[in-house]
């Protein structure tokens, strides 16, 4: 029984504030016509009313409706607006997944809200600090890390054998290679792109002609595409990310671009050996990599699909990889379309 009461109970903070007015109107109106037809005079001793009791007028249950009415409708008014607040804190926080800089929330509303929202600025402005921070950091050891790597490589073009000097320059491109992926992947979004309407059907275009020219089998299908609001530069490198992968691992890509009414659907198959069920997940994860693949023909750190995963979500999107039917992996990033710009 509490159970089928408590599921009667809304769950929203509006919703209760409604109820609980509702229910105290109801309640003093329910008290005020039971003490009024308690109180009121009965009729002489052996005489029956002759109509109906005076508490009954039909023009005393029209001014008790309308005052209902009126009380009911203050009520309703009054939770929304007393809800209000909490419902842009809750949309400040989820824009501030989207964009850590956007602006502050502006104090307003009752004293406990101003309140709330004070300490969510702070909050964001200790944020923004500590990715300052966190850039600083790296520009730091990105420097201190390439500063040898060129000694490096410059002692290795002196070396006489041209095989060790192969070795050595594969070795040094290899480790520049592993300090970019690393740096970036810890640079994230910290210097934010803005959303612009994006011809998707161009950038993919793009995107698959580079590869082409370079001899890799990149292969692009799609239909009528309708501008999509993203981050240029965000959105090609995960689409690039994905097919990096698909060609390490499976040699050859194919891009499929599909424009639903909600949502963009790019799905890169690729004909390779796919990924253990166990790992469909786990691949998605930074630094983590199948043992098959730690090799100097795959290579990697295990970064390219987390920094893509990354950017899905940026985006409010998923990205999704399975198995193909009966080689090959399937991996489908689905971005909805945004209905308008974030603040």
């Amino acid at each position: 029984m509490t159970c089928a009461w408590a599921r009667l109970v809304p769950t929203t903070l509006f919703g209760r504030l409604a109820l609980l007015l509702f229910v105290a109107v109801l309640a003093s109106h329910a008290l005020a016509l039971t003490l009024m037809f308690e109180l009121r005079p009965g009729p002489p001793p052996g005489h029956a009313h002759p109509g109906p009791p005076p508490g009954m007028h039909p023009g005393l249950l029209l001014d008790i409706g309308v005052r209902l009415g009126a009380l009911m409708l203050a009520a309703w008014i009054g939770a929304r607006w007393l809800s209000q607040p909490i419902r842009q804190l809750a949309a400040a926080a989820r824009d501030i997944g989207l964009d850590i800089h956007r602006p502050p929330m502006t104090e307003q509303g009752t004293e406990e809200c101003r309140a709330a929202t004070r300490v969510f600025n702070q909050m964001q402005a200790q944020i923004c600090r500590q990715l300052g921070e966190r850039d600083r950091f790296v520009a730091a050891v990105s420097h201190d890390l390439r500063t040898p790597l060129t000694r490096l490589a410059l002692r290795a073009e002196g070396l006489e054998d041209p095989v060790a000097r192969r070795a050595f320059g594969r070795d040094i491109v290899e480790m520049n290679d592993m300090i970019t992926a690393t740096l970036d992947y810890l640079r994230g979004s910290a210097e934010p792109e803005p959303f612009v309407l994006l011809d998707v059907a161009s950038l993919l275009g793009s995107l698959a002609d580079d590869r082409q020219a370079c001899g890799q089998d990149v292969g692009l299908t799609m239909g009528p595409i309708r501008p999509f609001r993203a981050q240029t530069s965000s959105l090609r490198r995960c689409i690039d990310n994905l097919v990096e992968n698909a060609l390490r691992y499976g040699g050859s890509a194919h891009i499929h671009l599909i424009d639903h009414a909600d949502h963009l659907c790019i799905e890169v198959h690729d004909e390779g050996p796919g990924i253990p069920e166990a790992e469909l997940a786990r691949v998605l994860e930074p630094f983590h990599r199948l043992e098959a693949s730690r090799n100097r023909h795959h290579g990697g750190v295990g970064l390219g699909l987390a920094i893509a995963y990354d950017i899905a979500r940026h985006h409010q999107g998923t990205l999704r990889l399975r198995n193909g039917e009966p080689i090959g992996l399937i991996a489908t990033l689905t971005l909805p379309r945004r209905r308008a710009t974030p603040s």
